[in-house]
């Protein structure tokens, strides 16, 4: 068998200008005391119960929060103050039910977007709740590709941003698109540099393996469909305009930190933790196809330790995955930390400045915001997740 090693060259900015979107150049940002780190204080509320796993949720006008659990199966509305949840829907294949609610994004008209995994679609809630359309996860663009439209942020008109890549072998950027779920419209808006792959040659065959902590970019949508991406070199972001403007924010210095073998254990934990999306195909009787997604382990990584992986020196500075902006515009860029250092968030503003470094103790995740809160995940030792409010901190 012989093995080699794909390590991408082409750099988030690169990337960014052979699309067409980004010009050359920044310099490095030298520190300042609003990039001082500050823990982000005591939570607000807790919900009392525990949940099988929380990534996006969604605050109501009433207070109250959406909360979808995909491991645990449920749709559930959360009254925080009060600790009480009460399931929405349920479980089937029927009006009103779902296989596997996996997130929600708010709509206009106080509406929502459920993304029901097991049955592959897109669902609208009305204002109470009350299932309305639902849209495919599967959609085709006009090259005739399919386009799994699995939202990593939704803007205030509706429309859908989703990561595609693919081909093989695997390539070193992916396109960032916009889904209008009504009209099954489809464009490319950027791009984003993806993890690097080791590719494995065999008796003519190629297989393909992430390389755990490689550098990868972070993406999120503003409420206004201005783009994110959290450079992996030349740590920073861009903001990409609806109109086609871009602001290159100023490159970050931060401490590295060195992939020990505690680094590798805790990568492994937070891979079991954060499940990623899985795909299967289902053939009937009659010959007839069905897609279907799952949030889940594969079952082909399962049991496998950090001697069966290749691995960089050093994390690269953003958690690869989802950037989420707040209310007030500042995009909210997980860094990595040692694996005993708690979780950091980089809040950056539209100028693309790091106006705050925020710290929280243990292994949180920021899962959504309300016009005055944060929520964030809390995962205990038995990576049971917790709901958290925080007030939302204010420059």
């Amino acid at each position: 068998m012989q093995t080699t090693s794909r390590r991408s060259a082409l750099s988030s900015a690169l990337l960014a200008c052979s699309l067409g979107v980004l010009a050359c150049g920044g310099a490095r940002e030298e520190e300042s005391s609003s990039s001082a780190p500050e823990p982000l204080g005591p939570p607000e509320a807790v919900f009392p119960e525990d949940f099988g796993y929380i990534h996006a949720v969604r605050e109501l006008p009433d207070g109250a929060v959406l909360v979808p659990d995909p491991v645990g199966g449920a749709l559930y509305r959360a009254a925080m103050d009060v600790g009480v949840r009460t399931i929405v829907g349920g479980v089937g294949e029927g009006p009103g039910e779902y296989l596997q609610p996996d997130a929600v994004w708010p709509l206009p008209g106080d509406s929502t977007l459920l993304v029901d995994l097991g049955r592959a679609r897109l669902v609208r809630l009305g204002p109470d709740l009350e299932f309305g359309r639902t849209y495919p996860v599967a959609m085709l663009a006009g090259d005739g590709a399919m386009v799994v439209a699995v939202p990593q942020g939704v803007d205030a008109r509706g429309s859908v941003y989703a990561p595609v890549s693919g081909g093989y072998p695997p390539p070193d950027s992916g396109a960032i698109v916009r889904i209008d779920p009504v009209a099954a419209s489809i464009d490319t808006v950027g791009g984003y540099k993806l993890r690097e792959v080791t590719i494995e040659e065999s008796a003519g065959r190629m297989r393909a393996s992430l390389i755990p902590l490689s550098p990868g970019d972070a993406w999120g949508v503003a409420g206004d469909g201005a783009v994110v991406v959290a450079r992996s070199e030349d740590y920073g972001v861009d903001w990409l305009d609806p109109g086609g403007a871009v602001k290159r924010g100023a490159g970050i210095a931060y401490d590295l930190v060195p992939i020990t073998a505690a680094e590798k254990l805790a990568y492994l934990d937070d891979r079991r933790r954060h499940a990623g999306i899985g795909m299967e195909i289902m053939t009937s009787a009659d010959g007839a196809t069905e897609t279907r997604f799952y949030r889940g382990s594969s079952g082909r990584s399962a049991g496998l330790g950090p001697d069966d992986y290749t691995w960089p020196d050093v994390k690269p500075a953003p958690v690869a995955g989802t950037v989420r902006v707040d209310p007030l515009g500042r995009a909210w860029v997980r860094r990595h930390t040692r694996a005993d250092g708690g979780s950091v968030y980089d809040l950056f503003d539209r100028q693309g400045r790091r106006v705050r470094v925020l710290t929280m103790d243990g292994h949180r995740i920021v899962v959504g915001f309300g016009s005055e809160s944060v929520y964030i995940a809390a995962f205990d030792a038995l990576d049971r997740a917790y709901l958290e409010r925080y007030d939302l901190p204010r420059d």
